[in-house]
Formats: C-alpha cells, sequence, structure tokens
C-alpha cells in the first residue's frame, strides 16, 4: 500500500504543496487500507507507561485535523500525533504558506495552528476511540487568545478521555509571541495549570503523559531553564525538537528566503544536539522524543543514540515516501541485532557525546 501511495509522488511535487498534502491526507482518509503487519518485538517499549510497538511516529503538523490517525497507524508508525489543535477555529496565515526545498530536501511552513478548533478534532476521536494505538494531542493556543495558559488548559480538559498523551507545544515559530511561553516564569505557570488540569481529569480517568514540544533555537542558558522548570513541575517527557528560524549557509533552495519554521535535512544537525544538550540535562527524569530530519535509517539511530527513546518524522516523506517508514524500522532492527542489544532502550544516550 505504500508503495503505491510513493508511485503518486512525482504527482504531487507537481502540484501547489498545501494542496499535495490535502489531496494526500484526502487519499488516506478515503482508501481502504489493510491492517498493520505485525512490527518485530525488538522494537516495542514501553514509555512515558505507554506501550509502543515501534518507536517510529508521525509528528504533529501532519494530520492537523485528526483525519488520518487509523491510517497512519496500519501504514506502520509506532504512533501518530493530532493537531496542533486549538480552542476555537482558525485559519492560520495567509497563503502560500508551505514552500518545499528540493535542493535542500527541506520544507519552510508559517501555517499558525490553522484548524477547526477542539469540538470538531473531538468528535473525530471519538470515532476512533475504540481502535487502540497511541494517538497524542499536541495542544496549542489560538493566535487572539488574551489567556493563552488557558487554551492549553481547555485542550487537556477537551481530549483527556482520548488523548494516549498530550504535547504542549510552545515552539512554533508562526503564531506571535507563542515562543515567549518558553521563558522561566510563563513556562512554569503553564505547566503548573496544565498538569493541575490533567491531574484533575486523572480522578476519574486514566492519568495521560504531558511532553513538552520545545524549539532547536534556544541558547543554552534558556535551556538550563527550561529544563528545570520542566522538572520540577513533572512533566513526562520532552519532544526536540520543533522547526527552525534559522536559515543555514548551505540552503540552495529558492524559497529560502521565506519566513517560517524550516525542517527537513537542514534541521538535522541543529535538532541533534538540542536533543544531545537536553538528554545531559534531564539526567534520565523522563524520556525524550527526537524529531527533526529524520530521513533515514542512520538519522534515526542517530537521534537514538543522542537521546532519544522515540523518534517522529514528517518532513522527509515529501521527499522519501511512506515506504520510508518501513525503511528506518528495518534499518533499526539490523542494527540492535548486530550490537546484539534486547531493545532500542540500551542505544538510548549512547552516543551523546558526540553532540555536546
Amino acid at each position: 500500500m505504500t508503495a503505491m501511495f510513493d508511485s503518486l509522488l512525482p504527482l504531487l511535487r507537481g502540484l501547489d504543496p498545501e494542496r499535495a498534502h490535502n489531496l494526500t491526507i484526502f487519499g488516506l482518509a478515503n482508501l481502504p487500507l489493510p491492517p498493520a503487519l505485525e512490527d518485530d518485538p525488538l522494537l516495542a517499549q514501553n514509555v512515558f507507561g505507554l506501550d509502543f510497538p515501534n518507536p517510529v511516529g508521525m509528528a504533529a503538523g501532519f494530520d492537523k485535523e485528526a483525519k488520518v490517525p487509523d491510517a497512519l497507524l496500519k501504514l506502520g508508525f509506532g504512533f501518530t500525533e493530532v493537531g496542533t489543535l486549538t480552542p476555537r477555529p482558525q485559519p492560520g496565515n495567509a497563503k502560500p504558506r508551505l514552500f518545499r526545498l528540493p535542493e535542500d530536501r527541506g520544507v519552510i511552513n508559517r501555517f499558525g495552528f490553522n484548524n477547526a478548533g477542539h469540538l470538531r478534532a473531538r468528535e473525530r476521536l471519538l470515532e476512533r476511540a475504540a481502535r487502540g494505538g497511541v494517538v497524542g494531542v499536541n495542544i496549542g493556543a489560538n493566535k487572539d487568545s488574551t489567556d493563552r495558559a488557558a487554551d492549553y488548559v481547555a485542550g487537556v480538559k477537551t481530549f483527556a478521555d482520548l488523548a494516549s498523551y498530550f504535547t504542549v507545544n510552545i515552539s512554533s515559530p508562526n503564531t506571535p509571541g507563542l515562543r515567549d511561553l518558553q521563558q522561566a516564569g510563563a513556562l512554569d505557570d503553564l505547566l503548573a495549570r496544565v498538569i493541575a488540569a490533567r491531574d484533575e481529569a486523572a480522578d476519574d480517568l486514566p492519568r495521560r503523559p504531558v511532553l513538552l514540544k520545545i524549539a532547536p533555537d534556544l541558547t543554552l542558558h534558556d535551556l538550563d531553564d527550561v529544563v528545570r522548570v520542566a522538572r520540577e513541575r513533572g512533566v513526562d517527557g520532552m519532544i526536540v525538537s520543533n522547526t527552525t528560524l534559522a536559515r543555514p549557509d548551505s540552503l540552495r533552495g529558492e524559497a529560502q528566503g521565506e519566513t517560517g519554521g524550516l525542517s527537513g535535512a537542514p534541521l538535522f544537525t541543529l535538532a541533534t544536539r538540542m536533543l544531545a544538550q537536553t538528554f545531559t540535562r534531564v539526567e534520565g527524569q523522563f524520556p525524550l522524543i527526537g524529531v527533526g530530519g529524520v530521513d533515514s535509517p542512520e538519522a534515526a539511530w542517530a537521534k537514538i543514540e543522542a537521546g532519544a527513546s522515540l523518534i517522529q518524522l514528517y518532513s522527509a516523506l515529501v521527499f522519501e515516501g511512506l515506504g520510508l517508514v518501513g525503511r528506518i524500522k528495518q534499518g533499526l532492527i539490523e542494527r540492535l541485532r548486530a550490537r546484539k542489544l534486547d531493545g532500542v532502550g540500551p542505544a538510548v544516550g549512547s552516543a551523546v557525546n558526540d553532540w555536546l
């Protein structure tokens, strides 16, 4: 089935990027897919108290409206993350807002949390609730919100019975002022309110892990503050990282001057260094998800060795197709067997010093 989708890649690349993305979502939502093949037990892990059949996840941003979580799980992802979702519907930024950099195998976006709001996504997730699988919910704030922390709390309350885990997204560069929530005081207040809402919901429902997603553009001093607050407030994990505002000198694509967050291969080094720096500061208190530039088994393994228990990808699919998921899983299995490891866990952080 992935081969069928991947055969359409040349056609999709000839279309406007956002239109191509929407057509992909439409196809995944409407074409019948066979059940996912069972993963090698070597890839299975329990992370954040959740059972993952394999460590390869779909990052937030692909399935903004929670339309295709089951299709993605059937295609071999070990987990998927919907959103970013905001309490009220919002259109996002003006189009065009998605740009390919084919020479760089990168993507720039400035979507701005375009989505149909909590209630519509809740309807979709409620419809598929009995099907199982790890489906995280990425929550954010409306652009015009006067109390952004309240928007995150609303996300927890709305999806507490449906989310496998929550991701608190304070690191998108496309909502003005959002990254200010990474500052210690604002972050402490935000996490206190979010975790209180999660704990209140846990009186009647299973306790949902709360993860914090950060930017790769933090200074190490700011990272110190972020990790300190995350540890003090008892988050269950962190996702490293979101897109970057930086533009490496190596970029060649015509769209490199567009504003927005850069993802894909050009993000790999920056995001992996930030992952390793985060891993050393967390000191094993909670696990990490590594994302940014995962486009091969080699890149996925590097993330794990730099400190990631799980990985996510998205932009690489534009260039590699959905077959990439299977290739990464097979590559991980080969590396684990070659090193005689009994799972992913022993490899996590094993080469962190190479990135510091």
